[in-house]
C-alpha cells in the first residue's frame, strides 16, 4: 500500500480510507508511530486488516494495534466488530489459540527478601507445571469433568477442584465463563486433545514469568491492584491448548465449505466466516465459548499452583497471593457499544473497559480495567488501566504485548537459544525452557520495543501507565 494513502489524525492514530467498492467497506484505524508503522506496511498485516474491513456486517471501522503483525486471515493485533445478529463471526478473527490470555498475580513478598531463593522458585515452578508441545498435566478429566470445564470455566477449577478462591473469579474477565458455551458443539477430536492438558502451559510464546514491581506511575490504581514497588508478581500467559486449536480448525473448515450457501465471497479464504445468526455461526460461538472457558480454567489451575509454590517458598498464606486480573486476547464477544449490539473480534488484542463500566468488579470500577502489556524475555512488562478513549476509539480494546517484529524462522537465523539463555542469566534472570530452539524463537530481538508500544497506547488515550514490572525468572513452553 502506498504511504500516501495513510493519513495521520493525531495522537498516534492513522486512518486508511476504504479502498474497495463493497457497501460494507469501512476505514482501518492504526495506532502507531512512524517507526511501528514501517513493519505494518512492509508485510501483509495492513492488507489483511483491509480485507477484514470488507467482511459482511462490519461496523464503522477496524483497528490495528501498535503490536500488529501478520496472522491467519486477520492480523494479530486486529480488532473488528460486526452487527448482531446477522453480521459475520470469523474463527480467523479469534485465532487458533482461543482465549490465549494473561493472568497477573501479586504478593506481599519483597523481591529483595527472596533474591537468593529466586532460582529455586523458578526451578520448582518448572518442575511443577508441564510446559511444551503436547505436554499433559496431572488434572485428568473424565468426559463429565470435561463437559463441566467447558460449561463452567474458572468456576469449575475453583469450586469443584479447589484450585483457587471465589475472589479470583471477581478478578477474571467475564468471571472466567462465557455462558453461551455448549459442549455439544465441540468435536470428539477437540475433546481428546483437551482431556489431559488442563493446568499446562503449552509452547511457543506461552510463559510464566516472575517479576517485581520496578516503578509505580499511578499510585491510586496501583494500590487498588495490590501493586507497590519491590513486590513480587507473576505473569502467566497461556490459552486453550490443543482443544482450542482443534475447535478453530473444525470451524474454519466447516465455514469454508459453506461460504456459498451464505452468499459470501471473500478476498482471502482464511477469513472464512458465517452470519452469527446462522447455524454455523451459532455453533462456532458456542464451541468458541467452550474453548474460552477451558482457557480460563487452565490459567486458574496454573495460577493456583504458582500461588501455592510462592506461599511455600516464602512462608506466607496462599490467600495472600491474589489475582490482579485475568484478561483474554483471542476472543469474540457480544458487547454493546454506542447502544448497538456488536460481535467484537479481538485477535491479539485485549479488552480495555474504562472506569464506570458495569462489567468491572467493584474495586476497579473507579480506576478502569487492568490491562497488561508483556514485553519479550528479558525486558520489562507494563500494567495499565483502561481509559475512556478506548471505548470511543477501539471498541474498548488495546494491544496485548510488544508484538513480533520477526517470524520464528527468522528469529532462529538471528540468534541461538544458548546465546539467549546466557544473556538472560547474565542479566540475573533465571530461565527454564525445554529446548534452545524455543528460546531462539522467542528471543527479545524478535519482538518490538515494548516501551514504544506502550507510549503509543498511552498517547492514543487507550490506557494509562500504572506500573512497570521487571523480570527475574521465566519458564517458557
Amino acid at each position: 500500500m502506498n504511504r500516501s494513502e495513510i493519513k495521520y489524525r493525531g495522537d498516534n492514530r492513522y486512518v486508511v480510507e476504504p479502498t474497495g467498492h463493497a457497501a460494507s467497506n469501512v476505514p482501518a484505524v492504526l495506532f502507531a508511530d512512524e517507526e511501528l508503522l514501517g513493519p505494518m506496511l512492509a508485510g501483509a498485516a495492513l492488507t489483511q486488516l483491509m480485507n477484514v474491513a470488507n467482511l459482511p456486517g462490519i461496523h464503522d471501522f477496524v483497528c490495528g494495534m501498535p503490536d500488529m503483525h501478520e496472522g491467519y486471515g486477520f492480523p494479530v493485533g486486529g480488532v473488528a466488530a460486526t452487527h448482531m445478529p446477522d453480521g459475520v463471526v470469523s474463527p480467523g478473527g479469534v485465532g487458533f489459540d482461543i482465549n490465549c490470555g494473561v493472568r497477573l498475580l501479586t504478593s506481599p513478598v519483597e523481591y529483595a527478601s527472596i533474591r537468593t531463593r529466586a532460582d529455586s522458585l523458578v526451578q520448582l515452578t518448572a518442575e511443577t507445571i508441564a510446559a511444551g508441545t503436547g505436554k499433559t498435566g496431572s488434572l485428568h478429566l473424565t468426559a463429565d469433568d470435561l463437559d463441566a470445564v467447558l460449561a463452567q470455566g474458572s468456576a469449575y477449577a475453583v469450586r469443584t477442584r479447589g484450585l483457587g478462591f471465589e475472589a479470583d473469579l471477581d478478578h477474571t474477565e467475564s468471571r472466567g465463563c462465557l455462558h453461551q458455551a455448549d459442549p455439544g458443539h465441540v468435536s470428539k477430536r477437540a475433546r481428546e486433545r483437551g482431556a489431559d492438558q488442563l493446568g499446562t502451559m503449552g509452547s511457543g510464546n506461552h510463559f510464566i514469568e516472575y517479576q517485581y514491581v520496578d516503578e509505580v506511575f499511578d499510585a491510586e490504581a496501583a494500590a487498588a491492584m495490590g501493586l507497590a514497588e519491590g513486590l513480587v508478581t507473576v505473569l502467566i500467559h497461556s490459552g486453550s491448548r490443543g482443544l482450542g486449536h482443534q475447535v478453530c480448525t473444525d470451524y474454519v473448515r466447516r465455514m469454508d465449505q459453506n461460504l456459498a450457501s451464505h452468499g459470501i465471497a471473500l478476498t482471502d479464504r482464511q477469513l472464512s466466516c458465517a452470519p452469527a445468526s446462522s447455524a454455523d455461526g451459532r455453533a462456532y460461538l458456542a464451541a468458541m465459548a467452550c474453548a474460552a472457558n477451558y482457557a480460563w480454567a487452565n490459567r486458574q489451575a496454573m495460577g493456583h499452583q504458582v500461588r501455592k509454590l510462592i506461599a511455600k517458598t516464602c512462608k506466607i498464606q496462599a490467600s495472600q497471593v491474589r489475582v490482579v486480573y485475568d484478561v483474554a486476547h483471542n476472543i469474540a464477544k457480544v458487547e454493546e457499544h454506542g447502544g448497538i449490539r456488536l460481535c467484537v473480534h479481538r485477535k491479539g488484542a485485549t479488552r480495555a473497559f474504562a472506569a464506570g463500566h458495569p462489567e468491572l468488579p467493584d474495586d476497579y470500577r473507579s480506576i478502569g480495567q487492568p490491562v497488561f502489556i508483556p514485553g519479550s524475555m528479558g525486558t520489562c512488562s507494563y500494567v495499565l488501566a483502561a481509559e475512556p478513549g478506548a471505548m470511543r476509539l477501539s471498541f474498548g480494546s488495546t494491544c496485548h504485548g510488544a508484538g513480533r517484529s520477526h517470524s520464528r524462522t527468522v528469529a532462529k537465523q538471528m540468534v541461538t537459544g544458548s546465546a539467549v539463555r546466557k544473556r538472560l542469566e547474565e542479566q540475573g534472570i533465571a530461565v527454564r525452557c525445554p529446548s534452545n530452539q524455543g528460546l531462539a524463537e522467542e528471543a527479545p530481538e524478535a519482538y518490538k520495543d515494548v516501551d514504544r508500544v506502550v507510549d503509543v497506547v498511552v498517547g492514543a488515550g487507550l490506557a494509562r501507565r500504572v506500573a512497570r514490572l521487571k523480570p527475574f525468572g521465566v519458564i517458557k513452553g
